[in-house]
C-alpha cells in the first residue's frame, strides 16, 4: 500500500447518543459528516488507520465501504471480537496494538487506549491513540502542587478532536 498515511479513531457509526453528544441531530447526520470529511481528504491509494470503536458494539460495517482508500483497524473497547469475521470484509486489515516504525520519529505505538507512560520512557517516543474523547492526555505528577500540563508524547486522534478529518503524522505533530 502506498500513498499518504492518516489516522483517526472512534467513528462510533450508528450511535445516536454519541452523535448528539458531538453536536449532531442524529446518527445519520453524524455518519454522513464523517464520510464527507474523510472522502474530502483521503484518496484511493492512501491508507488510514482507524484506531478503534468503529461502531458501538453493533455489527453494521457497510458504511466503511463508502470511505476511500485502504482502511486498517486497531480494535477498540467497543469493537466486538465476534464481529471480526464481518469487519474484515470492509477493511484491509485488523490489528491490536501496532508498533509503527518511521524514519522521522522512530517507533510509535498506535493503539485505541493510551498506553502506560512507562512504555514511552524506554520503548517508543509517541503514542497515537483514541478512546479519550477530549483533546489530550494530562501528565500526572505525584506532587499535587505542580501544575498539570499536557503530555506531548500522546496524540489523541478521536474523531471530534480532529473535526472528523483523518490527519497525517506530520499534521498531528505540527498541530495542523
Amino acid at each position: 500500500m502506498s500513498g499518504i498515511i492518516r489516522f483517526i479513531s472512534d467513528p462510533h457509526f450508528g450511535h445516536k447518543n454519541m452523535a448528539i453528544r458531538r453536536g449532531f441531530n442524529d446518527s445519520y447526520c453524524h455518519d454522513e459528516n464523517f464520510v464527507f470529511q474523510w472522502n474530502n481528504v483521503v484518496n484511493k491509494g492512501d491508507t488510514t488507520w482507524i484506531l478503534g470503536d468503529i461502531t458501538m458494539e453493533k455489527n453494521n460495517y457497510a458504511i466503511l465501504d463508502r470511505l476511500l482508500g485502504n482502511k486498517r483497524v486497531v480494535l477498540g473497547n467497543h469493537d466486538m471480537g465476534n464481529h471480526a469475521k464481518t469487519l474484515v470484509h470492509h477493511v484491509n486489515s485488523i490489528h491490536g496494538m501496532v508498533n509503527l516504525r518511521t524514519k522521522e520519529y522512530g517507533s510509535i505505538f498506535i493503539t485505541h487506549c493510551p498506553i502506560h507512560p512507562s512504555e514511552l520512557d524506554y520503548r517508543v517516543k509517541l503514542n497515537i491513540h483514541g478512546h479519550v474523547h477530549e483533546n489530550s492526555v494530562i501528565m500526572q505528577c505525584n506532587n499535587p502542587e505542580l501544575p498539570k500540563r499536557l503530555d506531548k508524547r500522546y496524540i489523541n486522534v478521536s474523531a471530534e478532536v480532529l473535526d472528523y478529518v483523518p490527519k497525517t503524522l506530520e499534521q498531528l505533530i505540527n498541530n495542523d
